[in-house]
């Protein structure tokens, strides 16, 4: 908690990061009112989107099932994974069986979650992030700071400077001849790698299917050209349907990045069939539970397995906005990080974060799959409250201060100069040093009005 706070105060006013971050969620917030207009009715798609992912967890077991039966029929495997330790576990065996030296990794911040590339090294396997984002921060020796962009705090600068510093590039090198600089280093990995590993964004029931959403072609070459395709995806990324795309494709992208649809849209039903020329020969996939399952038997806050990662709430959240994504150090920041972390991560190492909030209801408002998560968050309060020991001093203290709120006498009982006295003393701390504490009022506004209304 006192590193968080510590952190906090540290990264709003770093006045560089914030031009950066001001700059860059300005072209989202742009470029996502501009995707909204492609709806006559925004609020009916989003009814829809919430209906199909609500029927889809409600019914999780019988979904997920069927797609397992599906995608085996179709010549695929699927693996179960209870936790990080076994999905790594279950990588690990495969890749050793490929005698694997390098794979291709399309953006996946499940493998984010399990910290893929950190066991692969361990194991002496090299792991290449294909996304531009990924591959920047990968090289940075960094982790994504945002679910959908994960390079979002740096400036192209920034970028010029880190490939000066890696490859020797021109300092003033532009965006463009940096992507194309990437491109040819990617395209030699591609056609050399021994596995292609790729996330989910939907897996779908009725067909088998797992659904790959992307702007870059990236998820599409690390699965073409290897033999071996790896899926890890979390169990609560299922739809019942193929024609739910209609609806849960452009609403992703439009939350997402403000695109109608977005540039690629990939489904995968498992290896490539005898008459078929491309594809991989076989191809894997790990279903991810670590703790999904135990949050889905938690009636109360099951609804934030809808979740589709947009990254809608992180851009609209005023406390991301200013204490950016790394504060968390969490897999999943912002509103939806806050509410899912302590229950995959444990309560009381990151009870912390379902404090981080105004509940000012924006992530809520913006979600595309209605979910309240400021309701979850003060749920996540309670739970935290409830189930931490706190001291018999802290617990007396708390009991002085409701009596006290709750009896207009006792709060009238001290004048403004002691109750200053009081702010200063024990709250100064906790207001920071970058701001002035408000000054009470000489009399009571209870006061004041009753000497007002004596004349």
């Amino acid at each position: 908690m006192s590193d968080f706070i510590k952190q906090s105060k540290k990264v709003a006013f770093d006045l560089k990061h914030r031009k950066t971050i001001k700059f860059n969620m300005s072209r989202y917030d742009a470029a996502v009112e501009r995707g909204k207009k492609q709806y006559t009715n925004l609020e009916k798609a989003k009814q829809q989107a919430s209906y199909i992912k609500e029927e889809a967890i409600y019914n999780l077991c019988d979904y997920i099932q069927e797609f397992e039966k599906n995608f085996t029929a179709n010549g695929g495997k699927v693996i179960w994974a209870e936790n990080t330790n076994q999905a790594i576990k279950h990588v690990l065996e495969i890749l050793q069986a490929k005698q694997a030296k390098m794979i291709v990794k399309s953006k996946s911040m499940t493998t984010e979650e399990i910290e893929f590339n950190d066991a692969l090294e361990k194991n002496n396997i090299e792991s290449v992030e294909t996304d531009l984002g990924e591959y920047i921060v990968q090289l940075a020796g960094e982790k994504p700071y945002h679910i959908v962009t994960p390079a979002m705090h740096k400036s192209k600068q920034d970028v010029a400077d880190l490939f000066n510093e890696k490859f020797n590039t021109p300092i003033d090198s532009s965006p463009e001849f940096l992507t194309l600089f990437v491109r040819d280093i990617l395209r030699k990995k591609f056609v050399s790698a021994d596995v292609g590993v790729t996330g989910g964004n939907f897996l779908v029931a009725d067909i088998g299917g797992v659904a790959v959403t992307e702007n870059e072609g990236n998820a599409i070459m690390s699965t073409s050209f290897p033999k071996t395709h790896i899926a890890i995806v979390g169990i609560e990324k299922i739809i019942p349907s193929i024609n739910d795309f209609y609806t849960m494709w452009p609403i992703l992208s439009t939350h997402g990045t403000g695109q109608n649809i977005t540039a690629y849209n990939s489904i995968f039903t498992g290896p490539k069939k005898a008459d078929e020329i491309d594809g991989p020969e076989e191809m894997y996939v790990i279903l991810l539970d670590n703790g999904r399952a135990d949050l889905l038997n938690n009636q109360e806050q099951n609804e934030v397995l809808k979740c589709i990662r947009c990254g809608a709430c992180l851009n609209a959240c005023p406390v991301y906005r200013n204490i950016g994504g790394y504060t968390y150090e969490t897999t999943y920041s912002g509103p939806i990080g806050s509410v899912i972390t302590p229950h995959y991560k444990g309560m009381d190492k990151y009870k912390h974060l379902s404090f981080a909030c105004t509940l000012c209801g924006k992530c809520t408002e913006v979600c595309p799959e209605k979910i309240n998560l400021h309701h979850l968050l003060i749920l996540n309060r309670r739970d935290a409250v409830e189930n931490t020991k706190t001291s018999m001093l802290w617990d007396l203290g708390m009991k002085g201060y409701e009596k006290g709120m709750l009896n207009r006498n006792l709060l009238d009982a001290f004048g403004g100069g002691m109750k200053n006295f009081g702010v200063n003393l024990f709250g100064k701390k906790m207001w920071g040093p970058y701001r002035d504490l408000p000054k009470v009022a000489k009399q009571s506004f209870s006061k004041q009005w009753k000497k007002q209304h004596k004349k």
